[in-house]
Protein backbone atom coordinates (compact mmCIF):
# COMPACT_ATOMS: atom_id res chain seq x y z
CA UNK A 1 0.00 0.00 0.00
CA UNK A 2 1.42 3.36 -1.02
CA UNK A 3 0.87 6.00 1.64
CA UNK A 4 1.53 9.71 1.70
CA UNK A 5 4.41 9.01 4.14
CA UNK A 6 5.94 6.51 1.71
CA UNK A 7 5.62 8.98 -1.13
CA UNK A 8 7.28 11.76 0.87
CA UNK A 9 10.23 9.61 1.95
CA UNK A 10 10.57 8.10 -1.50
CA UNK A 11 10.59 11.54 -3.02
CA UNK A 12 13.22 12.70 -0.53
CA UNK A 13 15.46 9.74 -1.37
CA UNK A 14 15.15 10.46 -5.08
CA UNK A 15 15.94 14.13 -4.45
CA UNK A 16 19.07 13.21 -2.49
CA UNK A 17 20.19 10.82 -5.21
CA UNK A 18 19.62 13.49 -7.84
CA UNK A 19 21.59 16.00 -5.77
CA UNK A 20 24.47 13.52 -5.45
CA UNK A 21 24.47 12.93 -9.21
CA UNK A 22 24.47 16.66 -9.87
CA UNK A 23 27.39 17.20 -7.48
CA UNK A 24 29.32 14.39 -9.13
CA UNK A 25 28.90 15.97 -12.56
CA UNK A 26 30.63 19.18 -11.46
CA UNK A 27 33.04 17.59 -8.94
CA UNK A 28 35.75 18.59 -8.40
CA UNK A 29 35.39 22.29 -9.19
CA UNK A 30 38.43 23.35 -7.14
CA UNK A 31 41.57 21.77 -5.60
CA UNK A 32 41.05 18.71 -3.40
CA UNK A 33 42.75 18.57 0.00
CA UNK A 34 44.43 15.31 0.98
CA UNK A 35 44.96 15.58 4.74
CA UNK A 36 47.88 13.78 6.40
CA UNK A 37 47.63 13.55 10.18
CA UNK A 38 51.42 13.51 10.61
CA UNK A 39 54.40 15.80 9.94
CA UNK A 40 56.16 15.64 6.56
CA UNK A 41 58.56 12.76 6.04
CA UNK A 42 56.74 9.71 7.42
CA UNK A 43 55.30 6.83 5.41
CA UNK A 44 51.78 8.30 5.29
CA UNK A 45 53.10 11.64 4.03
CA UNK A 46 55.40 9.86 1.57
CA UNK A 47 52.47 7.89 0.17
CA UNK A 48 50.27 10.97 -0.13
CA UNK A 49 52.92 12.77 -2.17
CA UNK A 50 53.54 9.68 -4.30
CA UNK A 51 49.83 9.39 -5.17
CA UNK A 52 49.33 13.14 -5.59
CA UNK A 53 50.37 13.64 -9.26
CA UNK A 54 48.39 10.74 -10.69
CA UNK A 55 45.30 11.54 -8.61
CA UNK A 56 45.48 15.18 -9.70
CA UNK A 57 45.58 14.10 -13.33
CA UNK A 58 42.65 11.72 -12.89
CA UNK A 59 40.50 14.33 -11.12
CA UNK A 60 41.39 17.23 -13.37
CA UNK A 61 42.11 19.43 -10.35
CA UNK A 62 45.18 19.76 -8.12
CA UNK A 63 45.34 17.41 -5.12
CA UNK A 64 46.98 19.41 -2.34
CA UNK A 65 48.67 17.50 0.48
CA UNK A 66 47.99 19.19 3.82
CA UNK A 67 49.83 18.09 6.97
CA UNK A 68 47.61 18.44 10.06
CA UNK A 69 49.84 16.78 12.65
CA UNK A 70 49.06 16.19 16.30
CA UNK A 71 48.13 13.51 18.86
CA UNK A 72 49.39 10.61 16.76
CA UNK A 73 47.16 11.44 13.81
CA UNK A 74 44.01 12.28 15.80
CA UNK A 75 44.03 16.02 14.99
CA UNK A 76 44.06 15.55 11.23
CA UNK A 77 41.62 12.64 11.36
CA UNK A 78 39.13 14.64 13.40
CA UNK A 79 39.48 17.63 11.08
CA UNK A 80 38.39 15.50 8.12
CA UNK A 81 35.55 13.91 10.12
CA UNK A 82 34.14 17.41 10.65
CA UNK A 83 34.84 18.73 7.14
CA UNK A 84 32.13 19.52 4.62
CA UNK A 85 31.15 16.24 2.90
CA UNK A 86 31.49 17.44 -0.67
CA UNK A 87 34.55 15.41 -1.71
CA UNK A 88 36.99 18.31 -1.62
CA UNK A 89 38.53 17.09 1.65
CA UNK A 90 39.77 13.55 2.20
CA UNK A 91 42.08 11.78 4.62
CA UNK A 92 44.95 9.42 4.00
CA UNK A 93 45.52 7.38 7.13
CA UNK A 94 47.39 4.47 8.58
CA UNK A 95 46.08 1.85 10.99
CA UNK A 96 46.38 3.59 14.35
CA UNK A 97 43.83 6.46 14.06
CA UNK A 98 41.02 4.28 12.70
CA UNK A 99 41.69 0.75 13.99
CA UNK A 100 43.79 0.97 17.18
CA UNK A 101 42.95 4.24 18.96
CA UNK A 102 39.17 3.54 18.85
CA UNK A 103 39.66 0.35 20.90
CA UNK A 104 42.61 1.45 23.07
CA UNK A 105 41.45 4.93 24.13
CA UNK A 106 38.49 5.84 26.30
CA UNK A 107 37.76 9.09 24.49
CA UNK A 108 38.14 9.88 20.83
CA UNK A 109 36.50 12.84 19.06
CA UNK A 110 35.37 10.72 16.10
CA UNK A 111 34.04 7.25 15.34
CA UNK A 112 35.81 5.52 12.43
CA UNK A 113 32.68 3.73 11.24
CA UNK A 114 30.13 6.50 11.83
CA UNK A 115 32.05 9.60 10.77
CA UNK A 116 33.76 8.50 7.55
CA UNK A 117 32.93 7.22 4.09
CA UNK A 118 35.64 4.80 2.93
CA UNK A 119 37.13 5.54 -0.48
CA UNK A 120 39.58 2.68 -0.87
CA UNK A 121 42.59 0.90 0.58
CA UNK A 122 45.94 1.77 -0.99
CA UNK A 123 48.08 -1.02 0.45
CA UNK A 124 49.20 -3.05 3.44
CA UNK A 125 52.74 -3.25 4.82
CA UNK A 126 52.92 -6.44 6.90
CA UNK A 127 54.41 -6.60 10.39
CA UNK A 128 57.38 -8.94 10.67
CA UNK A 129 59.13 -10.81 13.46
CA UNK A 130 62.84 -10.01 13.27
CA UNK A 131 65.69 -11.41 15.39
CA UNK A 132 69.22 -10.28 16.16
CA UNK A 133 71.94 -11.95 14.12
CA UNK A 134 73.25 -13.97 17.09
CA UNK A 135 69.91 -15.74 17.61
CA UNK A 136 70.43 -19.27 16.35
CA UNK A 137 66.80 -20.07 15.53
CA UNK A 138 66.26 -20.49 11.79
CA UNK A 139 62.53 -21.13 11.78
CA UNK A 140 59.48 -19.92 13.65
CA UNK A 141 59.14 -23.28 15.39
CA UNK A 142 62.75 -23.12 16.61
CA UNK A 143 62.25 -19.53 17.74
CA UNK A 144 59.13 -20.32 19.79
CA UNK A 145 60.92 -23.28 21.41
CA UNK A 146 63.93 -21.11 22.27
CA UNK A 147 61.72 -18.36 23.70
CA UNK A 148 59.85 -20.82 25.89
CA UNK A 149 63.08 -22.31 27.23
CA UNK A 150 64.68 -18.93 28.04
CA UNK A 151 64.26 -17.93 31.72
CA UNK A 152 62.27 -14.71 31.84
CA UNK A 153 61.54 -14.91 28.12
CA UNK A 154 62.96 -12.97 25.18
CA UNK A 155 62.69 -9.17 25.20
CA UNK A 156 60.89 -7.90 22.13
CA UNK A 157 61.21 -4.27 21.06
CA UNK A 158 58.66 -2.14 19.23
CA UNK A 159 58.22 1.51 18.28
CA UNK A 160 56.01 2.06 21.32
CA UNK A 161 53.12 1.01 23.52
CA UNK A 162 49.89 0.56 21.61
CA UNK A 163 51.61 0.36 18.22
CA UNK A 164 50.54 -2.29 15.75
CA UNK A 165 53.79 -4.11 16.46
CA UNK A 166 53.07 -4.13 20.20
CA UNK A 167 49.62 -5.58 19.64
CA UNK A 168 51.16 -8.16 17.31
CA UNK A 169 53.32 -9.32 20.24
CA UNK A 170 50.22 -9.76 22.40
CA UNK A 171 48.56 -11.89 19.73
CA UNK A 172 51.77 -13.83 19.10
CA UNK A 173 52.12 -14.64 22.80
CA UNK A 174 48.47 -15.72 23.00
CA UNK A 175 48.87 -18.00 19.98
CA UNK A 176 52.20 -19.56 20.92
CA UNK A 177 52.80 -19.20 24.65
CA UNK A 178 56.22 -17.76 23.75
CA UNK A 179 56.12 -15.30 26.65
CA UNK A 180 57.86 -12.46 24.81
CA UNK A 181 58.41 -9.44 27.06
CA UNK A 182 57.42 -6.20 25.37
CA UNK A 183 60.01 -3.41 25.45
CA UNK A 184 58.52 -0.16 24.11
CA UNK A 185 60.85 2.42 22.55
CA UNK A 186 60.22 5.99 21.51
CA UNK A 187 60.15 5.25 17.82
CA UNK A 188 61.44 2.65 15.42
CA UNK A 189 65.00 3.98 15.12
CA UNK A 190 66.14 3.42 18.74
CA UNK A 191 64.63 -0.08 18.76
CA UNK A 192 66.37 -1.01 15.51
CA UNK A 193 69.69 0.27 16.87
CA UNK A 194 69.37 -1.91 19.97
CA UNK A 195 68.44 -4.93 17.84
CA UNK A 196 71.50 -4.45 15.63
CA UNK A 197 73.72 -4.01 18.70
CA UNK A 198 72.33 -7.19 20.25
CA UNK A 199 70.82 -5.36 23.24
CA UNK A 200 67.43 -6.90 22.47
CA UNK A 201 67.03 -10.27 20.73
CA UNK A 202 63.70 -9.67 19.00
CA UNK A 203 61.79 -6.87 17.32
CA UNK A 204 58.38 -6.62 15.69
CA UNK A 205 58.24 -3.94 13.00
CA UNK A 206 56.98 -3.05 9.54
CA UNK A 207 58.47 -4.98 6.63
CA UNK A 208 59.57 -1.71 5.00
CA UNK A 209 61.86 -0.87 7.95
CA UNK A 210 63.19 -4.41 8.28
CA UNK A 211 64.00 -5.24 4.65
CA UNK A 212 67.43 -3.63 4.42
CA UNK A 213 68.60 -5.04 7.75
CA UNK A 214 67.62 -8.51 6.58
CA UNK A 215 69.26 -8.00 3.19
CA UNK A 216 72.64 -6.97 4.60
CA UNK A 217 72.67 -9.49 7.44
CA UNK A 218 72.43 -7.09 10.38
CA UNK A 219 69.24 -8.86 11.51
CA UNK A 220 67.04 -11.68 10.24
CA UNK A 221 63.33 -11.80 9.45
CA UNK A 222 61.85 -15.09 10.68
CA UNK A 223 58.15 -14.53 10.06
CA UNK A 224 55.69 -12.22 8.39
CA UNK A 225 52.13 -11.48 9.56
CA UNK A 226 50.50 -11.36 6.13
CA UNK A 227 47.94 -13.64 4.49
CA UNK A 228 50.53 -14.75 1.92
CA UNK A 229 54.31 -14.74 1.69
CA UNK A 230 55.89 -11.52 0.46
CA UNK A 231 57.31 -11.66 -3.07
CA UNK A 232 60.36 -9.91 -1.61
CA UNK A 233 60.88 -12.72 0.93
CA UNK A 234 59.58 -15.90 -0.69
CA UNK A 235 61.47 -18.15 1.76
CA UNK A 236 60.05 -16.50 4.90
CA UNK A 237 57.02 -18.20 6.44
CA UNK A 238 53.87 -16.33 7.35
CA UNK A 239 52.69 -16.56 10.96
CA UNK A 240 49.41 -17.93 9.63
CA UNK A 241 51.16 -20.58 7.56
CA UNK A 242 53.11 -21.68 10.65
CA UNK A 243 49.84 -21.96 12.59
CA UNK A 244 50.89 -19.31 15.11
CA UNK A 245 48.74 -16.22 14.45
CA UNK A 246 45.76 -16.31 12.08
CA UNK A 247 45.15 -12.58 11.85
CA UNK A 248 46.68 -10.44 9.13
CA UNK A 249 48.67 -7.77 10.99
CA UNK A 250 49.90 -4.78 9.06
CA UNK A 251 50.10 -1.07 8.66
CA UNK A 252 47.16 -0.41 6.35
CA UNK A 253 46.93 2.81 4.38
CA UNK A 254 43.72 4.03 2.82
CA UNK A 255 41.62 7.06 1.91
CA UNK A 256 38.51 8.27 3.74
CA UNK A 257 36.03 11.06 3.10
CA UNK A 258 33.67 12.66 5.63
CA UNK A 259 30.46 10.70 6.21
CA UNK A 260 27.67 11.95 3.99
CA UNK A 261 29.86 12.48 0.95
CA UNK A 262 27.63 11.54 -2.02
CA UNK A 263 28.34 8.07 -3.40
CA UNK A 264 28.97 9.35 -6.97
CA UNK A 265 31.61 11.74 -5.59
CA UNK A 266 33.22 8.95 -3.56
CA UNK A 267 33.31 6.89 -6.75
CA UNK A 268 35.25 9.64 -8.55
CA UNK A 269 37.78 9.71 -5.70
CA UNK A 270 38.00 5.92 -5.71
CA UNK A 271 38.64 5.87 -9.45
CA UNK A 272 41.42 8.45 -9.02
CA UNK A 273 43.04 6.33 -6.30
CA UNK A 274 42.80 3.22 -8.47
CA UNK A 275 44.35 5.10 -11.40
CA UNK A 276 47.25 6.25 -9.20
CA UNK A 277 47.86 2.73 -7.91
CA UNK A 278 47.84 1.41 -11.48
CA UNK A 279 50.67 3.79 -12.41
CA UNK A 280 53.83 1.74 -12.92
CA UNK A 281 56.10 4.24 -11.16
CA UNK A 282 53.83 4.35 -8.12
CA UNK A 283 53.47 0.56 -7.97
CA UNK A 284 57.19 -0.09 -8.34
CA UNK A 285 58.07 2.39 -5.61
CA UNK A 286 55.53 0.99 -3.15
CA UNK A 287 56.20 -2.70 -3.79
CA UNK A 288 59.95 -2.17 -3.45
CA UNK A 289 59.24 -1.05 0.13
CA UNK A 290 57.24 -4.17 0.94
CA UNK A 291 53.76 -2.75 0.30
CA UNK A 292 51.08 -5.19 -0.81
CA UNK A 293 48.70 -3.37 -3.17
CA UNK A 294 45.24 -4.95 -3.45
CA UNK A 295 43.91 -6.12 -6.82
CA UNK A 296 42.01 -3.42 -8.71
CA UNK A 297 38.71 -5.18 -7.91
CA UNK A 298 39.38 -4.66 -4.20
CA UNK A 299 40.13 -0.95 -4.37
CA UNK A 300 36.58 -0.15 -3.31
CA UNK A 301 34.77 1.54 -0.41
CA UNK A 302 33.17 -1.76 0.62
CA UNK A 303 36.47 -3.63 0.77
CA UNK A 304 38.28 -0.93 2.75
CA UNK A 305 35.31 -0.56 5.09
CA UNK A 306 35.45 -4.29 5.82
CA UNK A 307 39.21 -4.11 6.42
CA UNK A 308 38.65 -1.41 9.05
CA UNK A 309 35.92 -3.45 10.75
CA UNK A 310 38.11 -6.57 10.75
CA UNK A 311 41.05 -4.64 12.19
CA UNK A 312 38.90 -3.16 14.93
CA UNK A 313 37.94 -6.70 15.99
CA UNK A 314 41.55 -7.94 15.85
CA UNK A 315 43.02 -5.06 17.80
CA UNK A 316 40.17 -5.02 20.32
CA UNK A 317 41.20 -8.56 21.27
CA UNK A 318 44.90 -7.64 21.34
CA UNK A 319 44.16 -4.66 23.60
CA UNK A 320 42.24 -6.94 25.94
CA UNK A 321 45.06 -9.49 26.03
CA UNK A 322 47.68 -6.87 26.82
CA UNK A 323 45.45 -4.68 29.00
CA UNK A 324 46.58 -1.79 26.82
CA UNK A 325 45.26 1.68 27.66
CA UNK A 326 46.33 4.76 25.74
CA UNK A 327 45.82 8.32 26.95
Amino acid sequence: MVTRRTTIFGGAALALAATGQAQAQTFPDRPVRLVVGYPPGGNVDFTARLLQPAMSQALGQPVVVENRAGAGGIVGTDAVAKARPDGHTMLITGTAPVSIFPVAMERLPYDPLRDFAPIGMAYRVPIVLMVAKDITARSLAEFVAAAKSTPGGFSAGTAGTGSGAHLAIELFNAGTGAGLVHVPYRGTGPALNDLIAGNIPVMFDQLSSALQLHADGRARILGIASAERSPLLPDVQTLREAGLVQAELSTTLGLLAPAGTPAPVVEKLRAALAAALADATVRDRLTSLGAMIPPAANITPAYYGQVIRDELDIYREAVRLGNVKLE
